[in-house]
């Protein structure tokens, strides 16, 4: 009668956990759909109160921290965020290597820890974002997120002026080669992929222009008031989006 006794009060604590871990998912999706994402990211902490190996928390965890310490106000405030949701990422893939999402999410803390750093950790973080988002891809090639990141990288260093490649080479090493065109056709896979990404068609509108194609970049910019906002800081990039329409068409 004991060990019965016992085995159920097992059953029911681990029954009262899940219960408690779906509850806190469901509240956590439903944050991020209302833009709270302060909110949903605190959620998906307390889920991995419950389950500290809990991959679907840890992966949207190091996602959001990316997002919400990008609005911090102090350069230090940011780095504790991103240095954070790098961490969740990392845990992430120790959970489930073969899972895209994690890698796609260390991609993204590291481009945020890449615009924080300088010097060395700013060249280890730019090599280890488009490592991380071509892992993402391999393992998953309809990963139009990690595409989006992928573009991000390529647009960044081929905009990089001679000196600065310059430096790199000599200080740092080599970085991959980068085009606008690699940029464009990354972009364009996201696109295609995730076609209401409001950030994509902002960035794929900038690259465009860079490359001289204007009315490719209009054309991606009157786009951008009809996507749905899917994250908070999607409003601001619609903002910028209507004042580089505006500097192409005036």
């Amino acid at each position: 009668m004991k060990t019965f006794v016992t085995a159920f009060l097992a059953l029911l604590t681990l029954t009262t956990f899940a219960q408690s871990e779906q509850t806190l998912l469901t509240a956590a999706t439903r944050y991020e759909t209302a833009l709270n994402e302060d909110a949903a990211y605190e959620t998906y902490r307390q889920v991995l109160k419950v389950n500290p190996n809990h991959y679907y928390a840890l992966w949207k965890a190091s996602e959001l921290c990316s997002r919400v310490g990008n609005r911090q106000p102090t350069k230090e405030k940011k780095q504790e965020f991103f240095e954070t949701g790098k961490r969740y990422a990392e845990k992430a893939i120790k959970v489930n290597p073969n899972g895209a999402d994690g890698y796609f999410a260390l991609s993204v803390a590291m481009g945020r820890l890449a615009l924080t750093n300088s010097g060395s950790d700013k060249i280890k973080a730019v090599k280890e974002i488009k490592l991380n988002a071509e892992k993402a891809i391999k393992l998953n090639p309809n990963h139009g997120y990690a595409w989006h990141v992928l573009g991000k990288w390529y647009f960044e260093v081929s905009q990089l002026n001679y000196l600065e490649k310059t430096a790199v080479r000599v200080f740092f090493g080599a970085l991959p080669p980068a085009t606008l065109a690699d940029a464009i056709r990354a972009y364009e896979r996201s696109r295609q992929l995730v076609p209401d990404l409001t950030l994509n068609y902002y960035e794929l509108a900038k690259a465009y222009k860079e490359a001289g194609q204007k009315a490719k970049a209009i054309e991606y910019l009157k786009k951008l008031p009809s996507l749905p906002n899917k994250t908070q800081d999607d409003p601001k990039v619609k903002a910028k989006g209507a004042q580089l329409l505006k500097e192409l068409t005036s």
